[in-house]
């Protein structure tokens, strides 16, 4: 049995190898450009009509698409935090988080925004100082709510 860790790899490097990117694969799933990638690389499982989609694009292997299917367990294996690209999220998150949770409060309420039901679209926009990469975060606001588990009379 292959993890969904070394499948994520296979699929990546069989894409690159093909010259593919995830825009291409995610239109042939019929799925968001970041779903596509992060549901390959191991984030989400991938329902069987994709991942047999994805096995006829990348000439996968049945183990492959095996694992692709399999619920994950959404915690990375090794530690991301120190690749250039990911630090640069956690430190928008430190510099603005706060921020953004106030304005969140005062917008909508006490809550949080939801990381399972949202959207992320990622975009390139010109821009004279070199291109800009622009990050939407589509999140459901879920308000903090008291509900007691026993009745009370």
């Amino acid at each position: 049995m292959i993890s969904k860790e070394d499948a994520g790899y296979l699929v990546d490097e069989r894409r690159r190898r093909q010259r593919l990117f995830w825009r291409d694969l995610a239109r042939r799933l019929g799925r968001p450009p970041v779903w596509t990638a992060a549901a390959a690389l191991g984030a989400h499982p991938i329902p069987e009509r994709e991942a047999e989609e994805l096995r006829d694009a990348l000439a996968l292997d049945d183990d492959v698409v095996d694992a692709l299917v399999r619920q994950p367990t959404r915690v990375p294996s090794h530690d991301v935090s120190q690749d250039p690209t990911i630090y640069r999220f956690h430190e928008l998150v430190q510099v603005y988080g706060p921020a953004l949770k106030s304005l969140i409060h005062d917008e909508f309420g006490d809550g949080i925004i939801s990381a399972i039901n949202c959207s992320i679209t990622l975009d390139r926009m010109a821009h004279p100082d070199g291109d800009r990469v622009v990050v939407t975060i589509d999140g459901k606001f879920l308000p903090y709510a008291w509900v007691s588990a026993v009745r009370e009379n």
